[in-house]
């Protein structure tokens, strides 16, 4: 258990023993169903730790050549590599860094196809396919609304596929159950299944929240297992939320407490719009340690970040005790989708990034200071 006394605020902090107790149920997944499972940094690319990831991971998936470059140089793997396009100019360094490359259009794969040829290793070639059915309800979040600019809808592809194509991929979940995913591959079989006996692999992208209390390991095992019978094609499941979820937090202190008509808030030292985006984007409420129903607390209080945002704020918390300057908080689940995405809006202070080893001892990994800020300007 993390001891916060020894962390400074604010900072996000990973624990390490429940990061590897995650990786050690989505090994068992992976080893029970004989697929590949391999960690999406878009959802978490604490690269510190990727040599414990690899322990137990059969590789990394990137979104872009930063991605792919972080995987090659700091997990010594070739990334699996998808993008809705490529630059150009990055696409020769982008192959090096890569053994498989996924294409958003058929454009991209004709624009693309024969530089593959020239990489100098084998690189496996793929296409990016729009299933159009997902049970996400937030279209910000949902890869198959109406009209999406990823993948290929099914009305798009004739009855072959180009030369070269050797596997299909398709995302279309987000913290999503085995049975999202069963309608998801009914779905995509449906559609796509014509070609399974030309191809060697298929993805199924991420949103698979695995390590999620309730969530039915058996079923997907089963699912995959029989997929894998069916077609006795490779199978590939990307995850990112899974990986990180519920293995670390975020410390911040209250600096003031603002009292405007019935409305309390407690203004914090991290910010909702530049440190934790997906509580406003989703959007949902954030838990924070030891906090009570909001009917069961007699002390009501919003969070306001510390950004001149108006919107910068969470509301709904109750406490038994009035909050006080200077006491510190702690957001819970706060390592998945959040240091990815952070921003230095306003110039705020960002957020330490630190471990709590395994050994009960905290290391600090980065501080930030103004040349962060500065050097991102210039």
């Amino acid at each position: 258990m993390i001891d916060y006394s020894k962390v400074p605020s604010p900072s996000y902090v990973l624990d390490e023993s429940l990061l590897r107790k995650n990786l050690e149920l989505i090994k068992s997944v992976q080893d029970a169903a004989d697929v590949s499972i391999i960690l999406a940094l878009k959802g978490f690319a604490m690269w510190s730790v990727f040599p414990l990831v690899k322990e137990y991971l059969k590789g990394a998936t990137a979104s872009s050549l930063h991605e792919a470059r972080l995987i090659y140089e700091e997990m010594g793997i070739q990334a699996h590599t998808y993008s809705p396009a490529y630059l150009p100019e990055e696409f020769d360094e982008l192959m090096r860094y890569s053994s498989h490359i996924t294409f958003n259009s058929l454009s991209q794969y004709a624009l693309y196809k024969d530089k593959l040829t020239k990489a100098g290793h084998k690189i496996s070639a793929g296409l990016r396919v729009n299933p159009e059915y997902s049970e996400v309800e937030v279209d910000l979040y949902n890869p198959a609304a109406r009209g999406s600019r990823l993948g290929i809808a099914p009305d798009l592809l004739d009855d072959h596929l180009p030369e070269g194509i050797e596997g299909l991929h398709f995302h279309t979940l987000c913290e999503s159950s085995s049975y999202d995913l069963e309608k998801v591959l009914t779905a995509f079989e449906k559609h796509f299944g014509r070609f399974f006996p030309h191809l060697k692999w298929v993805n199924f992208g991420g949103g698979h929240l695995m390590t999620r209390k309730g969530y039915d390991i058996n079923h997907l095992i089963q699912l995959l297992k029989d997929f894998r019978t069916r077609t006795g094609l490779e199978v590939i499941l990307e995850p990112g939320s899974a990986i990180a979820w519920e293995t670390g937090d975020l410390l911040t202190t209250v600096l003031d407490i603002v009292h405007n008509r019935a409305i309390s808030t407690a203004i914090l030292d991290v910010s909702f719009t530049a440190h934790m985006p997906d509580t406003l984007e989703m959007p949902y409420l954030p838990k924070i340690e030891d906090t009570l129903a909001k009917e069961e607390g007699e002390y009501e209080y919003r969070m306001g970040g510390i950004s001149c945002l108006a919107g910068d704020f969470k509301e709904g918390y109750s406490f038994d005790k009035p909050l006080l300057v200077g006491q510190q908080l702690v957001f819970k689940d706060m390592i998945h989708y959040t240091m990815v995405k952070t921003t230095t809006f306003n110039g705020v202070k960002h957020p330490s990034i630190c471990i709590w080893q395994e050994n009960n001892t905290l290391k600090i990994l980065r501080a930030f200071e103004y040349e962060d800020f500065k050097n991102r300007l210039s």
